[in-house]
């Protein structure tokens, strides 16, 4: 079988343990970053979105403008644009860069964060809103011929675009609330979770298949970690230590370059709970930035010798799992170190078929 690496972009260095430096858009270190990912062997990396991040459309076309192979997931809100005007915007970079760009649904779970754009609306609302854009949004992509549309948020008359994708763009979908679970299973190509213990992701994954049952959807899924691995399973905890110690320095000013609140956010509340029942869960599933930070994100990782962490990615593989979006707390170094986590792991699933959550 064949598992998806993702990593993540941005403009700019720094993260939970990292100081931020340089300008906002740091054109230089973007190529760096991304030319990194594709020689350690990842598929695609993020370009991830809040209301303080620059446009994602343009990173991404930046990103494929500069590497070969590497693919982008561009993150995106419904709601800001038109999903006819999205629908075309995506196809634009499709057909600029065939097969190479795919579409993350990040409905949003943060009220404020959302209101800085002018969305007042709330999460049950934008979650139904979610559903009619995918609708519109297919149908943009797949009909040759002028199409209608009548919903509670969009209505629209004639539509047809001149730019479709030559194949399928695939929609990734994140979201831990049951109206996110609602939505991702009717439209989802790849649900996407953050770095639950092993028997979390199994419910997840159960919860989601029974989902898109109904519509004859059968997804894949994808699970978010932060790794860190080194030569020792010592050295990795005596890293990790050093991490946690930055981040709890660093928390306010992550606060506010990140400008997002995860209090609200069901797949937070799930990962701090984790976090006061136990700082390690499973084999290595680290939860302590995860406490530290609010669980404001992507935040659990898995601490251990290199073996060692491919070992515990590799249990996520075999409970159902395709992809895997690992990032580092140092993102560049980090990038090129995890060639060595990507190689382990895919050839000890080379000749291995994912085990469903439900067998």
């Amino acid at each position: 079988m064949s598992i998806e690496f993702i990593g993540i972009a941005s403009t700019f260095a720094g993260s939970e343990s990292e100081a931020w430096s340089g300008p906002v858009v740091d054109p230089d270190y973007l190529e760096r970053l991304v030319r990194t990912h594709e020689d350690a062997g990842f598929d695609r990396v993020l370009v991830a979105h809040s209301s303080a991040t620059p446009d994602g459309f343009v990173i991404t076309d930046q990103i494929l403008s500069r590497t070969t192979t590497l693919k982008v997931l561009l993150a995106h809100r419904p709601g800001f644009t038109a999903p006819t005007i999205a629908a075309r915007q995506f196809a634009t970079l499709d057909a600029f860069h065939p097969g190479r760009v795919a579409l993350h649904v990040i409905t949003g779970g943060d009220d404020a964060d959302q209101a800085r754009d002018g969305d007042l609306t709330d999460k049950v609302t934008r979650y139904r809103r979610t559903d009619e854009f995918l609708d519109v949004l297919r149908r943009e992509w797949e009909s040759a011929e002028p199409f209608d549309y009548d919903g509670d948020f969009y209505t629209v008359r004639g539509a047809r675009s001149s730019v479709r994708p030559e194949g399928r763009i695939p929609i990734y979908f994140g979201g831990a609330s049951a109206d996110a679970v609602r939505v991702g299973g009717k439209h989802a190509d790849v649900y996407a979770f953050w770095g639950e213990p092993i028997a979390g992701i199994v419910e997840r994954i159960r919860e989601v298949r029974a989902a898109a049952a109904p519509y004859g959807r059968d997804p894949r899924f994808s699970v978010s970690l932060r790794p860190i691995p080194a030569d020792t399973e010592q050295a990795a905890w005596q890293r990790a230590a050093d991490i946690l110690e930055l981040t709890r320095q660093r928390v306010g000013d992550l606060k506010k370059v990140m400008n997002v609140d995860g209090s609200a956010q069901v797949g937070s509340q799930r990962l701090l709970r984790y976090a006061d029942q136990a700082d390690v869960h499973d084999k290595r599933l680290w939860t302590a930035v995860a406490k530290a930070t609010g669980a404001a994100g992507n935040s659990t990782a898995l601490v251990g010798s290199y073996e060692q962490v491919a070992e515990s990615l590799v249990d996520y593989v075999n409970v159902g799992v395709s992809t895997l979006l690992i990032r580092g707390f140092a993102p560049l170094d980090d990038a090129r170190d995890y060639g060595t986590l990507i190689r382990l792991v895919r050839e000890q699933t080379a000749d291995r078929e994912p085990v469903g959550a439900s067998a």
